[in-house]
């Protein structure tokens, strides 16, 4: 690779109007990154490699970052903003770079000066190690709504954890998923600044001595049994063509003292960094096996440690800023991003109570108003619980500020509906069955101001089933905000032919206010642009197949229905659904080889839970039905079965783009809300789905017409249940699914090995808790629909415009906006760039938070 070298001081380089740490210009940004080449990475062109590059880019980029996020800092200390804290245990952000060229508006310029460098944007692009800070659709929600948070120039804190390791990157063998270390931090992370001096002490364990203080007032004292250092570090996350940059503000777990020398002159090698070792496993890995009870453990430190080194980071930007604590509710709206963050509630009590001595109404008062609660599930089983046992040897003091709370409030209950038993022991934040543990979705609703679903339905079924209890009593504080996502990363960058196919047509305001891509409606039925629609869609699947001829060795047919289902692996998203449909065209096509069939191609993505068998083993189905079909000569092209493994943020930027049909199958009243149902419709692909979380309000908004709708309703499997569901019947009843199953318990699909998949059969048959077999039929009827309407061109081009032209509403800007306006009341607060850099250094002399 040819690259010029870089010039050095004293030298004359030209364009020297430009300054190199904040320049855009074609010329600076070379200079710049040779620059960085050279100081920042130490290389020259001979030794440098792609990687080099990428980091030398990356520090590039994130100088003309540094301007924006230090004159934020400032201006929301000068203007004592107040600010959303958003808690969540998950930030799946994906790769910076890319993001970061596009919100700057200087993607085409670096794109120009890397060529000129004899350099591909595209490969240094693929260089970033995903930062795999979250599991699924919460931790890529927080991100989303990071990046709408700093585009509408609202000051924003994000507060979470900064995992050593995070979510496991997948191999596939011999079609089972195997976990591998995700080691993301192994070459650095560019895009992150370390802040040691703004350190906070976190306490575990011990024991809790009740004293009073001098004016002779009862106070708690708690004394740990082992203290952990919370070390901050700060990401910018800049907002699109605004000045404004807000901070994620991730915590590692440090030991006070990382090296005992007593230990070491005693010998005790192993025990003189024994502390450091034990500390820092505190942030090591995402999600723990929380299986054991050690794992359980160290999931509820997790918990614990980044709420409290959040409120503590608060409580000291209020005392930095002179800002008395009874404002903080004023200075802080806090929102839980589920119940990872409820312990928050306990431990902002404890903060005021024992640490600033606060008295308990004006401390509860201020926490009530502080906090939000974002509830992201209707699954009972997934509203955490933690056994007393394990809350009151971690989090003494905590459990007695709960216990103070929840006595508060059942007076509060029985003052309302007198000593109804039942209702009580409903709403207690202590669950007294099977062994007593502390509910935190009770603790966070007691705790808030607010709580809302992620979905119309979902919000509607949470008031009359889950939460149920806490809507009798607190109705006021009940809303619903329905999810979106950020069109920047979703359709920008991930799509930019159609980005610049819209844009040509009505300019590119609908970037940052989604709603006006409606405006191309008037173009769904124009041949001109149905045409260049269909061009953009077959070479985002040319881009596609090749990625799945390289990863899996499988080669499609990009003029095939690409037909995608990529997600979690879950029973309730029912991978094992959409599979029963390969199994059924595959036999269709095997016993008539002659079938006139609409060319399809399946392709699945997703991580199972390391503990969770059953979903394991539907990828393992997937995979072995893949092998059979993508095998057989009779099937040919007209059927593809392909599992992507890794899938992750960067690996599934590609897919949306190119999906013709997007799979929402889950089972009716199950998923909260999903969001890759708004990225698939955002980018023209249309949905076949049941009536559950959003693709209700998506169906809605792109047209009952142009959406593909099957399956049991909510109120449907709700009454099957109370009829008694039989499975085995409909597997009974219906010969295409009685053979499918067949097959599968046979070995068909398993080399003859009748008990791989026996576990999946059986529980198909005989429980079947989310009610596949009784969706089956309708689920085969709709797809054979899908099929003839791929076949009118000129049909499906419409209805795929249309998508796109509708989904306005799905935009996470319009969630933000909603939040601002019905939780947090907050206000933009725009920035604007400092002064270039003169004799007298930067802007003003202001520091900041």
């Amino acid at each position: 690779m040819q690259i010029q070298e870089p010039q050095l001081q004293g030298q004359d380089t030209g364009m020297q109007c430009e300054d190199d740490r904040t320049g855009i210009g074609v010329e600076t940004l070379k200079r710049a990154f040779l620059d960085n080449l050279f100081y920042v990475q130490g290389k020259f062109p001979a030794l440098a490699t792609k990687h080099d590059y990428y980091m030398a880019l990356a520090y590039t980029v994130r100088d003309r970052l540094l301007q924006r996020w230090v004159n934020t800092a400032a201006i929301y200390t000068q203007e004592g903003s107040r600010t959303v804290a958003y808690l969540s245990a998950e930030f799946l952000m994906g790769p910076h770079l890319g993001n970061n060229l596009i919100n700057l508006g200087i993607y085409n310029q670096v794109q120009q000066a890397m060529t000129e460098l004899k350099l591909d944007l595209k490969e240094l692009l693929a260089k970033e190690e995903e930062p795999g800070l979250g599991n699924g659709g919460l931790g890529r929600l927080a991100a989303c709504y990071l990046d709408s948070l700093a585009s509408l120039e609202i000051p924003t804190l994000g507060y979470g954890i900064r995992y050593e390791f995070g979510i496991f990157d997948q191999l596939i063998r011999n079609g089972w998923q195997v976990e591998k270390t995700d080691k993301w931090l192994r070459y650095g992370n560019p895009w992150e600044i370390a802040r040691p001096e703004w350190a906070v002490s976190v306490k575990f364990g011990g024991r809790t001595e009740a004293h009073k203080n001098a004016q002779g007032r009862y106070r708690v004292r708690w004394i740990p049994h082992k203290v952990v250092l919370g070390i901050p570090y700060d990401t910018p996350i800049l907002g699109y063509k605004v000045n404004t940059a807000n901070t994620l503000r991730l915590w590692k777990a440090e030991a006070p003292e990382s090296f005992d020398f007593e230990a070491f002159n005693r010998g005790n090698y192993y025990g003189a960094v024994d502390q450091k070792v034990t500390s820092e496993n505190l942030t090591k890995v995402l999600y723990p096996n929380d299986e054991t009870y050690e794992g359980k453990q160290l999931r509820l430190e997790q918990q614990y440690f980044f709420v409290s080194c959040a409120l503590q980071d608060m409580l000291r930007i209020m005392l930095r800023q002179k800002l008395p604590l009874e404002q903080f509710h004023e200075k802080f709206a806090v929102q839980l991003n589920d119940t990872h963050p409820a312990i928050a509630v306990a431990e902002l009590m404890r903060l005021l109570l024992d640490e600033h001595e606060m008295d308990w109404e004006p401390a509860w008062e201020i926490t009530q108003k502080t906090f939000g609660y974002t509830n992201h599930t209707l699954l009972p089983e997934a509203l955490e619980k933690w056994s007393l046992k394990l809350f009151s040897s971690l989090l003494p003091r905590h459990l007695e500020i709960i216990y103070e709370i929840n006595w508060r409030f059942l007076e509060q209950v029985r003052h309302k509906f007198g000593t109804d038993e039942g209702r009580i022991g409903r709403l207690s934040l202590i669950d007294e069955n099977d062994g007593k543990f502390v509910r935190m979705a009770h603790l966070a609703c007691v705790g808030s101001h607010k709580i809302n679903g992620v979905a119309a339905l979902h919000s509607e079924l949470l008031q009359k089933t889950t939460l149920l209890d806490f809507y009798e009593f607190f109705p006021e504080k009940f809303t619903n905000i329905t999810n979106g996502v950020t069109p920047r990363r979703w359709i920008v960058l991930s799509n930019p032919k159609l980005t610049n196919l819209i844009t040509s047509c009505i300019g590119d305001n609908w970037i940052k206010h989604l709603e006006d891509v409606q405006r191309i409606e008037t173009y769904a039925e124009d041949p001109g642009f149905q045409q260049e629609w269909q061009q953009i869609k077959r070479e985002n699947k040319v881009n596609v197949a090749e990625i799945l001829l390289d990863r899996t060795g499988v080669k499609v047919d990009p003029d095939s229905l690409f037909d995608i289902q990529v997600k979690r692996i879950h029973q309730y998203k029912r991978q094992h659904l959409n599979i029963l449909h390969a199994i059924t065209l595959y036999n269709q096509i095997k016993q008539n080889p002659n079938l006139d069939i609409t060319p399809r191609t399946l392709i699945f993505a997703g991580k199972a839970a390391p503990g969770y068998y059953i979903a394991k083993l539907i990828i393992k189905l997937i995979n072995s039905v893949a092998e059979v079909v993508n095998k057989d000569r009779d099937i040919g092209d007209r059927l593809k079965v392909v599992f992507l493994p890794d899938y992750n943020v960067k690996n599934s930027q590609p897919i949306y783009p190119a999906a013709d049909l997007s799979e929402q199958i889950s089972t009716a009243g199950k998923e909260a809300s999903g969001t890759g149902n708004m990225k698939f419709a955002m980018n023209g692909a249309l949905t076949i789905g049941t009536l559950d979380g959003a693709n209700i309000e998506i169906r809605n908004a792109v047209g009952a017409e142009n959406f593909f709708l099957f399956g049991l309703t909510t109120e449907d499997v709700g009454a099957l249940r109370l009829t008694g569901y039989r499975p085995r019947e409909y597997y009974e009843q219906n010969p295409q699914l009685k053979q499918a199953i067949d097959q599968i318990a046979s070995g068909y699909f398993s080399h003859g090995d009748r008990s791989l998949f026996k576990p999946l059969v059986d529980l198909l048959l005989d429980k079947d808790p989310f009610m596949l077999m009784a969706d089956y039929q309708p689920y085969i009827d709709c797809q054979q629909q899908v099929s003839q309407t791929y076949r009118d061109r000129d049909r499906w081009l419409q209805m795929s415009i249309l998508n796109t032209a509708r989904m306005g509403k799905f935009s996470s800007d319009r969630a933000i906006r909603e939040y601002c306006q019905q939780i947090w009341k907050v206000q933009p607060v725009p920035v604007q760039l400092a002064a270039e850099k003169t004799g007298d250094g930067w802007f003003g002399t202001v520091t900041s938070d």
